[in-house]
């Protein structure tokens, strides 16, 4: 590794022919035409032909539809740059010139934005060999919003089919005024589940309710008594988040239901507190069900989604100091730990260092319109991560590439 401000200069020359318009409209196709978890065909494809035309050798449809690069350029560590590419179930508020096409689909958690990091980081390094040595690795990983893509991607054997990694590194763009750069060692993100639960009643018509089993009556107390999970069963010290996402049964007025469906998400930082938090969701809804008299158990289906994602501290410090230098002290400051989940961490192999960090996107003039002093109050009042208006400043572009750049370079000989 070197210090911090031989790698900022080498940063700035590396991405001093950066252009930043093209970059820009390479943004806004991707943000016309967003494609839902393992359909990223033409992101894939797009991503792929500007990293061959940098001359890594690609390969694609790994896991279905992601993208690897490689770019081989002497001895040296090996160095994987991740960026997700899929876009979310959202119809696009924004009014953007170039809002999505696509009617229900929208890149609302800024994945078009890390294609264009990632396009532009690797063709800023493939033009500049000259200046570091060792492997670099690019991927463009599908289905990342909880459609598991990185599990995908080493259940396809990413890790035997290309050069292991020695370092991995990411970054997402986030809500907060343009031009920050957070960081945080150690743990920034939740582990996250899911659970999908079936409550079984005794149907019948509605104006005979004595005759039945109500699920939905059932299924309102399991959602209610579980509002308490939190609040009276986990310490105030530690940090747990439970949502009842989806409620479904029926089908008319008239009718009471044979089932009810709850789907749920549980989002913890602890193994201990997670294993007590999902016991007592399986306790209280099969507590309800008998109390109802439900004629059979309930099902609780436990879907494990991502771990916790943990920062490599001296990776994370290391990485930090270098944007500290190539952006000014004050852009980059502690982010904390955050009840959001990710599944980057997963295409590390075990024992291998890994950092993930954080742009602020954030229009200047939405952030000062946003009314609160505070940081947390503005935070809560502009559009964040998967919102209809989630819509990034296009002065974002250029240093998103040069935070990819910079980290790369730290561990690049």
């Amino acid at each position: 590794m070197s210090e911090p401000a031989v790698v900022a200069r080498r940063a700035r020359e590396v991405t001093s022919g950066l252009k930043a318009a093209e970059l820009e409209e390479f943004y806004r196709d991707l943000h016309r035409h967003p494609e839902l978890s393992f359909q990223e065909h033409r992101t894939a494809a797009r991503l792929a032909a500007r990293l061959r035309a940098a001359g890594f050798e690609v390969t694609e449809g790994v896991a279905r539809t992601g993208v690897v690069g490689v770019l081989a350029n002497g001895d040296g560590p090996v160095v994987w740059l991740r960026g997700d590419m899929d876009a979310l179930p959202v119809r696009e508020a924004t009014g953007l010139a170039y809002a999505s096409t696509v009617d229900g689909v929208m890149h609302a958690c800024g994945h078009d934005l890390h294609v264009t990091w990632l396009a532009g980081a690797a063709e800023a390094l493939a033009g500049a060999r000259e200046l570091w040595s060792g492997t670099l690795v690019v991927v463009g990983q599908p289905a990342e919003e909880a459609e598991g893509g990185a599990a995908a991607m080493r259940a396809d054997g990413v890790h035997r089919r290309f050069p292991r990694p020695d370092v991995l590194l990411g970054q997402h763009a986030t809500p907060g005024p343009a031009g920050f750069f957070p960081h945080t060692p150690g743990l920034t993100l939740s582990a996250s589940d899911d659970l999908e639960v079936v409550v079984h009643g005794v149907g019948g018509h509605g104006s005979r309710p004595e005759s039945t089993v109500d699920p939905v009556v059932t299924a309102a107390h399991i959602v209610t008594r579980l509002q308490t999970v939190v609040s009276r069963e986990v310490s105030a010290a530690e940090s747990v988040v439970l949502t009842v996402g989806r409620f479904h049964a029926g089908t008319k007025p008239n009718i009471i239901p044979a089932e009810a469906r709850l789907s749920l998400n549980v989002r913890t930082q602890d193994t201990r507190v997670r294993e007590r938090v999902l016991g007592a969701v399986r306790r209280v809804v099969e507590g309800e069900c008998r109390a109802a008299g439900c004629p059979v158990p309930p099902e609780i289906d436990l879907i494990p989604g991502y771990p916790v994602t943990v920062n490599d501290a001296a990776l994370d410090e290391e990485i930090a100091a270098v944007h500290r230098e190539l952006f000014g002290a004050h852009t980059v400051f502690d982010f904390g730990r955050a009840m959001g989940s990710e599944d980057f961490s997963l295409l590390a192999p075990d024992g291998v260092p890994y950092d993930y960090w954080y742009v602020t996107t954030t229009p200047a003039a939405v952030w000062e319109a946003a009314p609160g002093e505070e940081l947390a109050e503005k935070l809560a009042a502009v559009p964040g991560n998967h919102s209809p208006l989630f819509a990034p400043d296009l002065s974002v572009v250029v240093p998103g590439v040069q935070t990819l750049v910079s980290a790369a370079l730290s561990r690049l000989g």
